[in-house]
């Protein structure tokens, strides 16, 4: 019977609507503000999906997890298991890696764990120490920036991995393990560094791949032409509430407009003017209920090799958010560099049924040029 680990890192991802770059060391901080669980709860519905799936399988795994929150709290009816590892109230990335030696200890064949990168490097160096690199890992994207290969494009692609791997339709492959520097993230510096290859079930469908940056050459008229489009769209809507994700392009587009946003925070203007920056949920929140009928525009840079246009690096963008701007006020931005490389756009807002919604439109709208627009499509899964 094949064995399989569960390991919840319960703190990952509490500090994405708080606009906080990472959740490293700031736990405590991010529960005084009033951020909820993230990571549990989608545990719980990754394995909701994987209990509907064990029926096609001809034989169920022996799961295996810890005690309370870092494990056995987000387990729903309908999954049998064992708790192996006894585990604090409140854990640390020391609480991660005993966790990850004693699930070994108790000889699992795959660990499917809820968490970030941060977590994620926690576990390779428990695999590490153990000299059990060949461990195969498959990650329920949890925190507030994942970067790394071994993370499922969402809960449910990641329960469809692990029914898949567990029924042999799935070989295994080496993918990179990627994390970024949090205290340089904070002052807004985007420094990222390969740490560790992993062995993770290999499926284009359902892993989200490595984060790349798209560098190419010739892209400032470009970038010129980007920020003329949506300077003109200002002045022909004056009032209109422009909210400005994350990433490099759309800095060099504010800066072309005489504005100077975050590089890797969520930014609002109108009028040509910022009104906020670095926002988090409730001041985005704010200014939207404050906007009245004077329009709003939202411009997202898709990740690069993922095609993430929601829900990595911009949890800020809660599902009430998005909610209030309107999935037909999303406007995505992409240079030729990036285009090159994407194929389909994904969402992962938190809300399946606000991702549902947006699904079924198939095709969001990419701006790539002065006054071009693509459609581009989004990802079923």
């Amino acid at each position: 019977m094949t064995r399989i680990g569960i390991l919840v890192n319960p703190d990952a991802g509490l500090g994405g609507r708080l606009g906080f770059k990472g959740t490293d060391g700031r736990a405590a901080e991010a529960r005084a503000a009033g951020a909820v669980d993230r990571s549990g709860p989608r545990m719980t519905a990754a394995l909701e999906r994987f209990a509907e799936l064990l029926a096609h399988l001809r034989e169920a795994p022996h799961m295996m997890t810890c005690s309370g929150r870092m494990g056995s709290d987000w387990v729903p009816a309908g999954i049998s298991f064992e708790e192996v590892v006894r585990a604090p109230t409140e854990s640390t990335a020391e609480d991660t890696r005993r966790a990850v030696s004693e699930l070994l200890d108790a000889n699992i064949d795959l660990l499917f764990y809820a968490g970030g990168d941060g977590t994620t490097r926690d576990i390779v160096a428990a695999l590490d120490a153990a000299e059990r690199t060949d461990l195969p890992l498959v990650g329920v994207p949890t925190g507030v920036k994942m970067h790394s290969g071994c993370f499922a494009a969402t809960p449910r692609a990641a329960a469809e991995v692990l029914a898949a791997w567990l029924a042999g339709d799935l070989m295994l492959a080496s993918t990179e393990v990627m994390d970024l520097d949090e205290e340089a993230y904070r002052e807004g510096e985007w420094k990222v560094r390969m740490y560790a290859e992993v062995q993770t079930p290999s499926s284009p469908r359902w892993m989200q791949g490595a984060k790349m940056r798209v560098a190419a050459a010739e892209e400032e008229e470009v970038l010129e032409g980007l920020a003329a489009h949506v300077g003109e769209l200002a002045q022909e809507n004056p009032g209109m509430l422009i909210i400005w994700g994350s990433g490099g392009p759309l800095r060099a587009m504010s800066e072309n407009l005489g504005m100077q946003t975050t590089l890797l925070g969520i930014d609002a203007s109108r009028d040509g003017v910022l009104v906020g920056r670095d926002l988090a949920e409730d001041g985005l929140l704010e200014l939207l209920d404050g906007n009245g009928s004077a329009g709003v525009l939202l411009l997202l840079s898709p990740m690069g090799g993922q095609g993430f246009l929601i829900g990595r690096g911009n949890l800020q963008l809660s599902p009430e958010v998005l909610r209030a701007v309107g999935v037909d006020n999303i406007l995505g931005v992409a240079t030729p560099g990036k285009l090159a490389i994407l194929s389909e756009l994904r969402i992962d807002s938190g809300d399946p049924d606000l991702d549902a919604d947006i699904r079924e439109r198939r095709y969001l709208r990419v701006l790539q040029g002065y006054r071009t627009t693509r459609l581009i499509r989004v990802s079923e899964d």
